[in-house]
Order: C-alpha cells, then sequence, then structure tokens
C-alpha cells in the first residue's frame, strides 16, 4: 500500500503547481464524477477545451507578440538591404548670395543671386557585397520565423502543462471530497452511538478530528485549484482564471522508431538550429565577395537661374565609380574568421541538442512504460483500501474493531486515492512529454 504522509501530499501538490508538473493522469482514467459544488467553476472564469486553451495561448501570449516582432524587424532589415541594392534618387537646390555681380562684356560671369537645382540619379552597377547582404537578411527573417514556431511551441508547452495541472488538482479534490463525506459519515455515526450510550466521547472526538482534518485538505485543495486556474487564464492572456471543460486525448505514435528518424523535420529547436547554421554558412561562403569591386553609375541634371558665362541654365553630368579594395590591414581576413567561429558554434550547438533530443526521445518512453506501470499499482491499491474502509466499517459497527482502525483505514483510502490521481497525471504528462519530445506537439 502506497501511502502518502501529509507533508509528502503537500510537496508533491506544490511540485504540480510550480513545476506545472512533476506527475500527470492516464488513459483509462476513472469515469469522470459529478463536480461537487466545491469545484463547479467560480462565475466569470473562462472555460475553454484544451484545443482552445492552446490555440488561444499561441494566438494571445505575449511571448508569441514579441516573437511575432522579431519577424517584422527581420522583415524591415530585408526591405533595407533591398534598397540599397537599387537605384536612388536625390534632389537638391542650393541658392547663393554674393556681395557683388561680376559682367564680362554685358554677360554674367558670376551672377550676384543664384539657385541651382539638382537631381542625382544614382545605380549600383557591381554590386556584389549589397547583392549577398540582401540574401543574408532574407535568411535572417527565415530564422525569424523558425525562432517564432520554436516560442510558440514552448508557449503551448507551458499552457498544455497548466491544463494537466488542472486535471490533477481537480483529481486530488475530488479525493479529498470523498474522504471528508466518509469522515462526516462516520462522524456522525459516532455521535449516535455515543447519545445512544453505546459509544465514547473519545471515539467521537477521534471522528470529529479527522474529519476536521479532511475539511482542511478540502480547502487547500480549493486553492491550489483556483491557483493553477489563474496560471492558466495568464497563459491565455485573459484577465481571470480559466477551467478546463474536456480532457486531452495525447495520443502517442504507433511507430516511436518511425517518428524518431523524423525529428530533424518535426522539433523546432532543431529546425531553429538548422537555419541557423545555413545562415551562417551562407554569411561564410560570401566571405570572398568582400574582395570583389564595386561600380556605380551617377547620372545628374542641374538647372541654374540665372545662367552665367560658365554655366548653362541647363547642363547634366554622367559618371561611373569603381571601387576597389586593396589592402585593409587584415580587417577581411579577421572578419572571415569571425564568421567561421559563428558558424562552428552552431554547428556543435545542432549536433548536441541532436542527441538530447534522441535521449529526449527514449527516456519519455521509458518514463512512459513507467508511468503506465505504477498508475496500475495505484488503482489497485486504491480498490483494495476502499474494500478495507468498507469492511472496517462494519467490524467497527459490530463491535470487532475500534474507532482508531476505522479513522486509519479511511486515511489509508484518501492517501491511495491522491496517490492515484497524481499516478494518472503523471501518465499524461509522461505523453506530453514524448510528444514534445518527439516535435508532434502542438499540431501544425
Amino acid at each position: 500500500m502506497c501511502r502518502l504522509p501529509s507533508g509528502a501530499r503537500g510537496g508533491v501538490l506544490a511540485l504540480i503547481l510550480l513545476a506545472v508538473p512533476s506527475m500527470a493522469a492516464a488513459q483509462g482514467a476513472p469515469a469522470a464524477r459529478t463536480p461537487s459544488p466545491a469545484a463547479v467553476p467560480r462565475p466569470g472564469m473562462a472555460r475553454v477545451t484544451f484545443e482552445q486553451a492552446i490555440a488561444m495561448a499561441v494566438e494571445h501570449n505575449p511571448s508569441v507578440a514579441q516573437a511575432a516582432q522579431g519577424i517584422l524587424q527581420a522583415q524591415a532589415l530585408l526591405n533595407q538591404a533591398s534598397a540599397l541594392a537599387r537605384p536612388n534618387v536625390v534632389g537638391g537646390v542650393a541658392a547663393t548670395f554674393l556681395n557683388t555681380g561680376e559682367s564680362v562684356g554685358g554677360v554674367t560671369a558670376t551672377a550676384q543671386n543664384q539657385v541651382a537645382g539638382t537631381v542625382t540619379l544614382s545605380a549600383p552597377l557591381i554590386a556584389p557585397v549589397q547583392w549577398a547582404l540582401r540574401v543574408q537578411a532574407s535568411d535572417s527573417k527565415r530564422v525569424a520565423e523558425l525562432s517564432a514556431a520554436d516560442v510558440r511551441k514552448q508557449v503551448a508547452v507551458s499552457t498544455a502543462q497548466a491544463c494537466l495541472a488542472i486535471i490533477a488538482l481537480r483529481q486530488v479534490l475530488d479525493a479529498d471530497l470523498r474522504a471528508r463525506d466518509v469522515a462526516s459519515a462516520h462522524y456522525e455515526d459516532a455521535k449516535e452511538r455515543r447519545v445512544a450510550g453505546s459509544g465514547s466521547k473519545l471515539n467521537e472526538l477521534r471522528a470529529q478530528q479527522s474529519l476536521s482534518a479532511d475539511q482542511a485538505l478540502v480547502e487547500s485543495s480549493q486553492r491550489d485549484l483556483y491557483q493553477a486556474q489563474e496560471a492558466l487564464g495568464v497563459l491565455l492572456a485573459v484577465d481571470g482564471p480559466a477551467d478546463l471543460t474536456d480532457e486531452p486525448a495525447l495520443d502517442v505514435p504507433p511507430s516511436i522508431d518511425a517518428a524518431l528518424g523524423a525529428l530533424a523535420s518535426t522539433r523546432t529547436d532543431l529546425r531553429l538550429l538548422s537555419g541557423r547554421e545555413q545562415a551562417d554558412a551562407r554569411i561564410l561562403s560570401d566571405s570572398w565577395k568582400d574582395w570583389l569591386p564595386s561600380v556605380e553609375g551617377l547620372f545628374t541634371p542641374q538647372v541654374v537661374a540665372p545662367q552665367t558665362l560658365f554655366q548653362r541654365q541647363f547642363s547634366w553630368s554622367a559618371r561611373v565609380v569603381a571601387t576597389i579594395p586593396i589592402f585593409d590591414f587584415g580587417y577581411r581576413s579577421a572578419q572571415k574568421a569571425q564568421r567561421q567561429v559563428n558558424l562552428d558554434t552552431v554547428k556543435i550547438a545542432e549536433d548536441a541538442t541532436a542527441r538530447q533530443a534522441r535521449s529526449d526521445v527514449r527516456t519519455a518512453r521509458d518514463g512512459l512504460e513507467a508511468a503506465e506501470r505504477a498508475l496500475g499499482f495505484a488503482r489497485d491499491a486504491a480498490t483494495q483500501a476502499h474494500q478495507v474502509v468498507d469492511i472496517v466499517l462494519v467490524s467497527f459497527r459490530v463491535g470487532a474493531s475500534t474507532n482508531i482502525e476505522v479513522i486509519d483505514a479511511q486515511r489509508v483510502a484518501r492517501d491511495a486515492d491522491t496517490t492515484v490521481a497524481l499516478a494518472d497525471h503523471d501518465v499524461r504528462r509522461a505523453r506530453l512529454i514524448l510528444l514534445v519530445a518527439l516535435g508532434l506537439f502542438p499540431k501544425s
């Protein structure tokens, strides 16, 4: 018989709330009971299904909104890089005022007051560096999109864990309510016996003390459940607590080995690192373009008023300017070395993450199998504990057992129910962990 001392029970419930959570519920759980008034959601509380909770969190959570801003920023940088590789037009107006003008043979050589207007059209004819930066900016945008997908996955997982915590704490509350009802019936029986003269005040006080302890656990469980509902509300970005109306299926794929071979395409963290590697590899491979010449064409028409001996009213000029890098004291070589380091760093992280991902899958699969076995034992123990309670109550009524044995049997049954709730939660969370490790949650 697995029995939880009160201190251990509180520690496990704290893990459910704070770690959200470390143990989970399983398929084949007992049929859902009609919730007692204490478990009914409070007025005004948002009520959502599991799928709705995931969708709302992914759409409204501030972390997802911040990741979306990263995509917009990458798009803006891409637009800037694209603009620098396209023609550019600049206009200018200059007004000149002199203390006196000069004339030669009645023709103005230098105007005292003159206005000149120019328009300069510049276009990169050969710009290998700018063209490379435009492609690299496109890679950066793709990395930002992959990063946003990874953030959405993390938010979805946190939301799923909060939902599982609500399910587990509701089961714990249900177990505490049943224990309280049994203790209340025993107290009433002890009280009637004492009034009828066949029982003692001591037995009545012991039964009453057990009832009070169970009532305290009910209050504690209600508080823990409400805290989990508030945590879910924060993840959903709603102004208040949120409650779950169903239980997720969390179906594990029939072939874990097949899913294991597709991790590179299903896990968002691996796709993100792969995208970063490709982006850094392109930056490194473009290093040779830093040594290529760049050629720019400029066309500048000009209008002056008034025209002078040396300036026509309308004129234009055209230029072709070539820039050739010759010597830079090793700057470009050092820049290439840095790019190589960035690429190597990403490759190391990608290899380590891939190994960890495979390990996560193996660990999650083993953990799920162990959790399912533990759940079966916990349910057997709970069934046996309740059978003991029934036998002891009958025995107590005929005087074959003591009041202490009744209270102890009730306490063991309550702890067994709590253990089932936690083991049930452990299985459900193990399924979630396996799906996350395989990259199959959330569904794309």
